[in-house]
């Protein structure tokens, strides 16, 4: 398993950075790698909610099916994902009041398919690429909400 963390400060206060934090509909403002929402449950993200995204590495598309896990407004929410070939994800977001602003936490968790040697190929294919991406996805969020 790969593990990337990433963290930032947001002068907007938890419930807004929640709002667009889980809104699908948003997703293609901030976060750097997505590229499409293929399918969405119906209603508000909840507990259990589903939603089917295509994400882009290194000019390579891959669909990825996420359920939310976790989903305590305006505090936290997980989903966990599948995506090709048995690889699985966890994405945990951690937002915490900090004076009239939001202190937001990231943390993604990766395994690449094909166990061993597929993690060790997956470290040299992609390299630093998953944190920085996550750096700049927050820092896109912040200029989002900070308009």
């Amino acid at each position: 398993m790969t593990l990337v963390r990433a963290q930032i400060d947001i002068d907007a206060p938890p419930d807004e950075v929640y709002e667009v934090m889980l809104d699908p509909e948003r997703l293609h403002e901030w976060v750097t790698i997505h590229r499409k929402v293929n399918r969405t449950d119906s209603g508000e993200p909840r507990m259990g909610y589903e939603m089917d995204q295509t994400l882009c590495l290194r000019h390579a598309n891959f669909k990825v099916h996420w359920t939310l896990t976790e989903a305590d407004r305006p505090r936290a929410a997980t989903w966990e994902g599948k995506g090709p070939a048995g690889s699985y994800a966890r994405t945990a977001y951690r937002l915490t009041e900090k004076g009239e602003g939001t202190h937001f936490e990231y943390e993604n968790e990766f395994k690449a398919p094909g166990g061993f040697l597929g993690a060790a190929a997956s470290r040299v294919v992609v390299g630093g690429v998953p944190e920085r991406e996550a750096q700049r996805s927050l820092q896109q969020l912040k200029a989002l909400l900070e308009r």
